[in-house]
């Protein structure tokens, strides 16, 4: 089987892009990473790119009078750098059906919280809000919906009485490192089989 060729988009840190940097380098995750992009062009991401010797661009919504022109921008870049597998890490732009069709089961994001509960985009915020005691987070396959595709790994994090969204999102964020370079590495070999809306983990091959 061919080498899995990522896309990473990020809008942010990127310490989620950095978790997948590092798991490759480790030899974890059987992939290269042929372009990060952003939204934004003051992304730490960018940089963590280019330490990594990764080309990476800034694609800024503002410059495109609406989001198919920006979506379009966005797989040209991808398409001709060869990707197989787009991973969303901190992307914070909702894709529209356009853009989720042309990569049609080859699109991962990884969301700061148990879903279905606490979709959007103040995950931790409504977690404290609503008073549940277990949040974490969610690998799943990005379908047309806001965050209601398939779910492929979960990982649980007690919350604390004294939490705060910053507290509780640093231990969710140690999980999202564990997890997200697991599942991309599940897909790399070939693991991950979508039955409806169940992902069957299938035995390693030996």
């Amino acid at each position: 089987m061919s080498k899995q060729v990522l896309g990473v988009l990020c809008s942010g840190r990127g310490t989620d892009l950095q978790s997948i940097i590092d798991a490759i380098g480790r030899g974890e995750v059987d992939a290269t990473i042929a372009l990060v992009l952003t939204d934004k062009p003051d992304a730490y991401a960018l940089t963590r790119a280019e330490k990594a010797g990764i080309k990476a661009l800034c694609i800024d919504r503002k410059q495109f009078d609406g989001r198919q022109p920006f979506e379009e921008a966005l797989i040209k870049a991808l398409d001709e750098a060869g990707v197989t597998l787009v991973v969303l890490a901190g992307f914070m732009r909702i894709l529209t059906p356009y853009f989720v069709r042309h990569y049609a089961g080859r699109i991962m994001n990884i969301h700061p919280a148990l879903l279905p509960s606490f979709t959007g985009a103040h995950a931790h915020r409504d977690v404290l809000a609503y008073g549940v005691k277990v949040s974490g987070c969610t690998v799943h396959f990005v379908d047309e919906g806001t965050d209601s595709g398939p779910i492929i790994l979960q990982a649980a994090v007690p919350v604390l009485d004294d939490d705060t969204e910053e507290t509780l999102g640093a231990r969710v964020l140690e999980q999202e490192h564990i997890i997200y370079p697991k599942a991309i590495q599940l897909y790399c070999e070939g693991r991950l089989k979508v039955d409806g809306r169940h992902v069957r983990i299938l035995p390693a091959q030996k």
